[in-house]
């Protein structure tokens, strides 16, 4: 991972003015309602964006803007808070890039004192039959291939997002709505569900082994902008646990997120103020769930059907 080093608008001014002319390729994404600008010297990168992101109208000016640059030195995040500016210097994963835009949108919204407030999720959404499940965990659990599996073996199953959402209130309940317009997934993920193979192939991957691909054509169109969230499932993959499916009260999955991070590596600002406002938009968020606590330390296969018995329960 990296880490992030906050910088001030007078540094952010000076680098740019060093580095920026640099940026020969330049896109706008639509990230919920927001204006994300790529500004890049890699055409790679902004093919991907192209293939990850909505458009948006160019006449729309950024409300943030993601810096990909190369120069001398080593990998390198900066960000300035009050621009929303974001700058990566040396990096060769697309999955860093979009993932620091997101980001840069979730800031955006966290400082939003509107009616258009919302929280970021780091974590996979799924409609079955009109009731939303959110599948959250720290990299690693498996929370991918738990969301592929069930896309297969649910033919109710609809895709909301795979890896990270939005959230706002709708009455009583919360609203997941999508933030990609197609899935950045791994190309090992045939390995685990072989129906995935011929999706895969063909699409070029890029360094860690990964691509954009256009999941809807494998599951029949079986992807969606909003669901409503009824549950969670939280993975963890912990040997000193048995493997399988338990409920989890409310404080402890409190105590699980702050263990966790709030299972996001990409918060881009983690000062107090941040934390209270995270803390407080996922202790309302998952006061309305059903929770329980996904030990993937056995097969994939075995905790797949663990979570389909808690989703037909619920749905």
């Amino acid at each position: 991972m990296y880490e992030v080093r906050i910088i001030s608008i007078e540094e952010r001014d000076e680098l740019l003015e060093r580095y920026g002319e640099r940026a020969l390729f330049q896109r706008k994404a639509d990230i919920n309602g927001v204006c994300i600008k790529l500004l890049t010297d890699n055409k790679a990168f902004k093919e991907m964006w192209e293939d990850n992101f909505r458009f948006m109208s160019e006449d729309v000016r950024p409300h943030g803007r993601v810096f990909a640059l190369e120069r001398e030195g080593e990998f390198e995040v900066l960000y300035e808070p009050l621009s929303k500016t974001a700058i990566l210097f040396n990096c060769d994963y697309y999955g860093w890039v979009k993932s620091v835009a997101l980001a840069v949108a979730g800031d955006f919204f966290e400082d939003c004192h509107s009616a258009k407030r919302r929280f970021s999720v780091h974590g996979a959404a799924l409609d079955f039959g009109g009731v939303g499940v959110t599948i959250i965990g720290p990299p690693g659990t498996g929370k991918t291939t738990l969301s592929m599996g069930l896309l297969l073996s649910e033919r109710r199953a609809r895709l909301v997002s795979d890896d990270w959402y939005f959230v706002f209130p709708v009455g009583e309940f919360f609203e997941a709505s999508a933030s990609e317009k197609e899935c950045y997934i791994r190309g090992d993920v045939g390995e685990i569900w072989p129906e995935f193979r011929s999706l895969i192939r063909g699409i070029p991957l890029d360094r860690r082994g990964r691509a954009v691909a256009d999941i809807s054509k494998l599951i029949g169109g079986r992807v969606i902008r909003q669901t409503t969230i009824r549950g969670a499932v939280l993975l963890a993959r912990d040997p000193s646990l048995p493997p399988g499916l338990r409920d989890l009260s409310l404080s402890e999955a409190m105590e699980y997120l702050a263990a966790h991070d709030f299972c996001n590596p990409h918060q881009l600002v983690r000062d107090a103020r941040k934390r209270k406002l995270r803390e407080e938009f996922f202790r309302k968020f998952l006061s309305k769930l059903e929770i329980k606590l996904l030990n993937t330390t056995s097969s994939p296969s075995e905790s797949l059907e663990s979570a389909r018995e808690f989703i037909r329960k619920l749905a």
